[in-house]
């Protein structure tokens, strides 16, 4: 949590900010997820990885402005603002991680 509000806080762009800050979220999400649900990890990771998708669908169609929603700083920050193929990558690649490691380390898929 304190690596994604450093990248948040203190970077302004670049793979750092777009692409590692993504593939942390996701994983972030996962973590917080996990600790107040009794969940099968690979539903969780399923979860997970729509919800990733859909906000980034969202960005896609500027769900936001439809919704006259785009001054709301706390949705923007939640949102963002701008479709990329690279996030789902990003997301797909941290969700690909928490699975191995809930395998390898864990064992509880």
């Amino acid at each position: 949590m304190i690596i994604e509000i450093g990248i948040a806080t203190f970077i302004s762009g670049g793979f750092i900010r777009h692409s590692l800050g993504d593939f942390l979220a996701v994983i972030l999400l996962y973590c917080l997820i996990m600790s107040f649900f009794k969940i099968k990890p690979i539903i969780v990771a399923w979860i997970v990885l729509i919800i990733a998708t859909f906000i980034e669908v969202g960005q896609f169609f500027k769900v936001l402005e439809v919704l006259e929603l785009q001054d709301n700083r706390l949705l923007n920050i939640v949102f963002g603002n701008t479709f990329s193929y690279g996030d789902l990558i990003a997301y797909l690649l941290g969700i690909m991680t928490v699975i191995i490691v809930e395998f390898k380390y864990r064992s509880r898929l």
